[in-house]
């Protein structure tokens, strides 16, 4: 990912920063604990296509 388009992209519910996790190809929001999908280097932004994550996937990334 860009990482310009990285410091750029908030949460779209709460406007908080995200995680890159390079791995699973993911931006994550510890807050709501979601993880939002990077298909071919572009971020799928929508609530309906995050995942919630495991309260210990989260304890996990801190």
């Amino acid at each position: 990912m860009d990482a310009r388009l990285l410091e750029t992209l908030v949460c779209p519910l709460c406007k908080g920063p995200l995680d890159y996790l390079k791995d699973s190809q993911e931006l994550v929001c510890k807050p709501d604990r979601l993880a939002f999908p990077v298909r071919d280097g572009i971020p799928a932004m929508l609530e309906e296509k995050a995942r919630t994550l495991k309260a210990e996937e989260v304890d996990a990334l801190r």
